[in-house]
């Protein structure tokens, strides 16, 4: 009976020692991917000492072990709703000025920067539904597509896009929303012709 005990007692102790190992691999798999990320581009980040990120980096051979164990599969980038809203507002765009484009879910981090670090990393991976890019490849407008279920999400959606709208405000980016049922194509032509400057 002892003996079954004992056995017992190994077998969980192995069990929380593996399941524990996966955990730290999980961990250690997105802190890499998030590293990776900041790594790609050090120039946004100002402050000394940011080398720290690189110190928890998971490898590019682990990276790609756990990518060829995984399965993928495309899907799109947009929903229907977000969908039919790009092509009237990129439409509308092209019209107003051929040189301006309309960019769909792109990262705060990709077009922000701040010497803080920690103000930085708040909105890195935060995205805004449609950036709108002029001839210099500068982001001058955010438009945030609220869909019928946003507002449901409650106050951490509300906080989301409160982080959001004070990081691009003190970049000098609008931000501009669009509600779904409330905005008529006619409002949102004269919202990109507010936005953009006419083609020459």
């Amino acid at each position: 009976m002892s003996v079954l005990a004992v056995g017992a007692v190994m077998g969980i102790a192995v069990e929380r020692l593996v399941e524990g190992q996966k955990r730290a691999q999980r961990r250690a798999y997105w802190q890499g991917r998030n590293a990776g990320k900041r790594g790609d581009k050090p120039v946004r980040l100002i402050k000394d000492g940011l080398a720290d990120a690189a110190k928890t980096k998971t490898s590019a051979t682990d990276q790609l072990a756990c990518v060829m164990e995984a399965k993928f599969s495309a899907r799109p980038l947009l929903n229907r709703p977000e969908a039919n809203l790009f092509k009237a507002l990129d439409a509308a765009v092209i019209a107003r000025n051929p040189g301006w484009q309309v960019m769909a879910q792109v990262s705060l981090g990709e077009f922000l920067a701040s010497p803080d670090k920690d103000a930085y990393w708040a909105v890195n991976s935060k995205r805004v539904d449609f950036a709108l890019m002029d001839p210099d490849a500068r982001v001058v407008h955010a438009i945030e597509y609220q869909g019928t279920g946003h507002h449901q999400a409650g106050g951490a959606a509300a906080a989301r896009d409160a982080v959001k709208k004070e990081a691009l405000r003190k970049a000098g980016i609008g931000y501009h929303e669009v509600v779904a049922g409330h905005t008529t194509a006619g409002e949102l032509k004269r919202l990109v012709e507010k936005l953009v400057p006419a083609n020459g």
